[in-house]
């Protein structure tokens, strides 16, 4: 059973008023947003992470009594969390991005193939940074690291998590897990040598990338090739899951737009604050029936001044709302 963001927040508050611990609710509350950071790094879904982060509160409130602060209170959250993402994850197949399924494709009609497969879901950045954090949180929720992060066992991927990115110390992640000070070490080796394979490196976005923002929007808008070839890296990458085929290079991506995806020429672009530490924004494609009807959020990669990378996620019934996005533009 799984509530709304809102609607756990309304069973939280409604039991602790049935509690002498009538601040519960509140001390559980401000853990939030950290949790749900941490469970979207372990899950690569902002639905799964919400839902993980309120069965974690639903734990916590049922088992507080038995708690009785043997430990830091956001020690023994990030316990019931772990425990709840690792459930979830039993058995499952890892989310992933068209990238991890093969090498890029020719941009042909007939190499669209939609897998059946959990995809990687970007999510807003204000559901898992606080704004004061977000500069240093921003590289360890890019979605290349959160692929990378995949491709870890699931607690090997939470050892990662919780120190290389959250800075616990071994014995902490130990006492969490319930494991040794060696294990956890060894269990962080491995993590780390898997990562080093796999490029995850990302390049931070800078104030001056601004103008280049403005100028793509601009660009793509217009469908201006000569503009977006100034705009766009040669070696340039281009991804749309549910579909499994990707693009490397400049070249086959304008293939592709000036190909089968011309549809796309004349669409409306609307920025959103961020996605995943980078600029995002919701296209919306000329509808048939006037306006603007949703195609694709886009989460772009800067690198060196130019776009490196255009992910386009087409699931846009449920990423839209999520970020705030309107159904239609008139």
């Amino acid at each position: 059973m799984s509530f709304s963001l809102s609607e756990s927040r309304l069973l939280t508050m409604s039991c602790v008023t049935a509690t002498p611990a009538a601040d519960l609710g509140e001390q559980l509350d401000q853990y939030r947003g950290e949790l749900t950071a941490y469970c979207y790094r372990m899950l690569a879904s902002p639905f799964e992470a919400e839902d993980a982060v309120q069965e974690t509160m639903i734990r916590a409130w049922r088992g507080y009594d038995s708690f009785e602060g043997r430990s830091a209170l956001r020690s023994w959250l990030y316990r019931i969390a772990t425990n709840v993402c690792l459930d979830m994850l039993n058995g499952r197949e890892r989310r992933a991005r068209p990238m991890d399924l093969g090498p890029a494709g020719e941009p042909l009609f007939e190499n669209l193939h939609t897998p059946d497969v959990p995809w990687l879901q970007p999510v807003p950045d204000a559901l898992v940074a606080d704004p004061a954090e977000l500069a240093v949180s921003r590289e360890t929720i890019k979605l290349a690291f959160v692929a990378a992060l995949q491709h870890l066992p699931p607690r090997q991927r939470a050892v990662l998590i919780l120190c290389e990115v959250l800075r616990w110390q071994a014995t902490e992640v130990a006492e969490l897990l319930e494991t040794t000070v060696a294990s956890v070490n060894s269990a962080l080796q491995r993590a780390r040598a898997t990562l080093d394979e796999r490029d995850t490196a990302a390049a931070s976005l800078e104030e001056a990338d601004t103008d280049l923002l403005e100028r793509y929007v601009q660009a793509f808008e217009a469908y201006d090739i000569d503009a977006l070839t100034s705009l766009i890296r040669e070696d340039a990458t281009q991804s749309m899951p549910p579909f499994d085929l990707w693009l490397r290079g400049r070249d086959d991506i304008f293939t592709w737009w000036f190909g089968p995806g011309i549809g796309c020429k004349g669409s409306r672009v609307v920025p959103v604050i961020s996605a995943n530490g980078s600029p995002a924004f919701g296209q919306y494609k000329p509808s048939e029936n006037g306006g603007y009807e949703p195609w694709a959020l886009q989460v772009l990669e800067v690198k060196d001044g130019r776009i490196s990378e255009l992910s386009f996620f087409l699931d846009t019934e449920t990423l839209f709302p999520l970020f705030g996005l309107p159904a239609r533009l008139d």
